[in-house]
């Protein structure tokens, strides 16, 4: 049996849960894009290919197993984008919730089932069907649960907001302890430069009392001040729309000294690096084409 134990982002990482990019499927058409930056790729022709992502996610896994982590990896679908594991689950201290995403990606749940059945029945919950919520929106930080949102009376138009209201009751029900925060975050259809998708798009925390944020996705500056106030501004790196819109904050923590991070984020690896992070980089810029990049691809099972 796993036990499963997650309480920040940052602890040592024992049992983790990488995507795939085998078998990903052939170009998706416009209409079937999920989000504006893969949107964006598909009609400039530069969406990432198959062969160039699974070099990545093979480089990223090269880096988890020399800190001794144990990947599991999902059943492989034929054609079908298995990238993103961190949508589709996550675990909080040790329940493992699984999300309501959107349901043509139902079947990467089905993929991870033989995982799923490791874990005691009694630890694994599914939210209602009306509680949307995915583990990109959902950031812990031991007595804090932060959770990304869209309150906007339009929230049924937007497919990039994936976590809505219920959803964040759902988790404050579900953990009675913890202090639930919810984040109103700015959402485009058609501006990858605009759009959080997720509250890791915008803000992740590393070590033990830094983080990385970009201030122009939240909706509301009350937010944005409530992390500033918790870290110190001194304690955080702030991003610029370009960094944000190549998802700078969707670093990896595999410990609270140790982030593996893509390559070229140079300005933000000098930083982590002079507050004494060991830096692993890793290449990562195809995947980040499609709106997601190193937390996004992983489903941290135990930490420490």
């Amino acid at each position: 049996m796993l036990a499963l134990n997650i309480k920040n982002e940052t602890s040592r990482l024992r049992v983790v849960v990488l995507g795939t990019a085998v078998s990903n499927g052939p170009i998706p058409t416009a209409e079937e894009a999920y989000d504006p930056k893969s949107l964006e790729h598909i009609l400039a022709g530069t969406y990432p290919i198959e062969e160039d992502m699974v070099v990545e996610m093979e480089a990223f896994e090269k880096v988890l197993k020399k800190y001794d982590v144990t990947v599991f990896r999902p059943q492989l679908i034929e054609n079908y984008n298995q990238i993103f594991t961190r949508d589709i689950g996550f675990v909080i201290d040790d329940v493992f919730i699984k999300s309501n995403i959107l349901p043509d990606r139902e079947r990467e749940i089905d993929a991870i089932q033989y995982i799923i059945d490791q874990i005691d029945t009694k630890k694994v919950v599914r939210p209602p069907k009306e509680a949307h919520i995915e583990g990109g929106d959902v950031i812990l930080w031991n007595d804090y649960i932060f959770i990304g949102t869209y309150k906007g009376s339009d929230y049924k138009q937007y497919i990039t907001a994936r976590t809505n209201m219920l959803g964040v009751e759902y988790i404050r029900d579900l953990f009675p302890n913890k202090i639930v925060k919810e984040f109103d975050l700015v959402k485009s259809k058609i501006e990858a430069r605009d759009n959080a998708l997720h509250l890791d798009c915008c803000f992740q925390p590393v070590g033990k009392d830094k983080g990385i944020i970009y201030k122009r996705g939240f909706r509301e500056e009350a937010d944005y001040m409530f992390l500033v106030d918790l870290f110190g501004k001194e304690n955080l790196f702030h991003l610029t729309r370009n960094q944000m819109y190549n998802m700078n904050s969707n670093v990896f923590s595999i410990d609270d000294n140790v982030v593996v991070s893509e390559k070229n984020f140079k300005k933000l690896n000098d930083w982590l690096r002079s507050h004494g992070f060991v830096v692993e980089e890793v290449p990562y810029a195809e995947i980040a084409k499609q709106e997601g990049l190193l937390r996004c691809t992983t489903l941290p099972l135990i930490r420490d």
